[in-house]
This record gives C-alpha cells, sequence and structure tokens, in this order.
C-alpha cells in the first residue's frame, strides 16, 4: 500500500512532465516558483562547483567577510532567478558578465524583476574583473556603503507609510467624502 507522501515525488515529477507546473510552484509551501526549490537549489549547488575564472576572482576577495567586513553569498537562488553574488543586507546583486549577456533580453526582464524587489544590480564584464579588480571592489563597495532605501510596509499591510499627513474625518477613521467638509 502506497500513502500520499510517498506518492507526492511521482506526482510532482508526472505534472512536470505533462507541462502542468509551467510557471507554478510545487513546493508544499508554496515558496518556489519556476523549476522548483530543489532543481532550483540544485542548479545553484552546480553553477557553485562550475564558477568561471572572473566569477572566482572575485569571490576570493568578497568571501568570508574579506571585503570590508561584509558577507556575501554566490550563486544565490533569489525567486526565479541564480544570482552570482549577493549581499541581502544592502540589497545588493553583483553579477559577473560574459560574451553571452551582450544585451541580452532575458538580463533586463531579470534586473526589473530584481528591482522591483528592492535589489540595486551591478554587472560587470569579465575583462573588467580580470583587468581592473581594485576598481570593481570600489564599486561595490561604495553601493554597500550606500544602499536603497528600502520603505516600511504600512501596519495594515497596504503599502508603504507616507510622510503627509491627512486629514481625519469627524469620526477619526481618515480623510472621507464627508470628513472634508
Amino acid at each position: 500500500m502506497t500513502t500520499v507522501a510517498a506518492s507526492i515525488p511521482v506526482l510532482r515529477w508526472a505534472a512536470r512532465r505533462a507541462g502542468l507546473c509551467d510557471g507554478i510552484s510545487l513546493s508544499p509551501c508554496g515558496r518556489g516558483l519556476g523549476r522548483g526549490d530543489m532543481e532550483q537549489r540544485a542548479f545553484a549547488k552546480h553553477l557553485r562547483r562550475h564558477m568561471t575564472e572572473s566569477e572566482n576572482r572575485l569571490w576570493q576577495h568578497l568571501r568570508a567577510h574579506r571585503l570590508n567586513g561584509q558577507k556575501f553569498r554566490r550563486q544565490q537562488p533569489i525567486g526565479p532567478y541564480v544570482v552570482d553574488f549577493v549581499h541581502f543586507g544592502a540589497r545588493l546583486v553583483v553579477e559577473a558578465d560574459g560574451g553571452q549577456h551582450h544585451d541580452a533580453p532575458h538580463d533586463k526582464q531579470r534586473d526589473n524583476w530584481l528591482h522591483q524587489q528592492g535589489f540595486t544590480v551591478l554587472r560587470f564584464w569579465n575583462h573588467e574583473i580580470m583587468g581592473n579588480l581594485d576598481g570593481v571592489l570600489a564599486t561595490i563597495m561604495e553601493a554597500v556603503a550606500n544602499p536603497p532605501e528600502i520603505k516600511p510596509p504600512s501596519p495594515c499591510g497596504r503599502g508603504a507609510i507616507t510622510t503627509e499627513a491627512k486629514p481625519l474625518s469627524p469620526r477619526g477613521r481618515g480623510a472621507g467624502e464627508r470628513g472634508n467638509k
């Protein structure tokens, strides 16, 4: 007798095979996008093992708090993407790009998504990393030192808190048609 828990991996595989999960998550918690959590983590692990020469050279300076005591992660899954390097505290993504990224529309789409999530994206060509590593590291340190301003969510969860005061209605529930008269 098979249990439901034992058949879940088979069901996931069958759903992927049939194309029923394109663009949706199959993780039990609903946290994954695209490939699914396990496949994305395996892909990130593969990228960590097979870094390019320029990625490896940059990582030697970013790892283990070596860049001004800052913590970076490499080949990190963020939503549906795997980024080369990320500093979560400064919301900074660093990408080492080769010739395959020249004017790639996928990179623009990815950058737009990361910007919507509050990340700043720095892209460096491989030849920049290999030929001007000190300049690349200085640019990264500047970006970490000056992170973008993040608007905190409102207490009600309906967007960012605004600083402009709005008049209250007679009942004290915010501006309304009756409250503005």
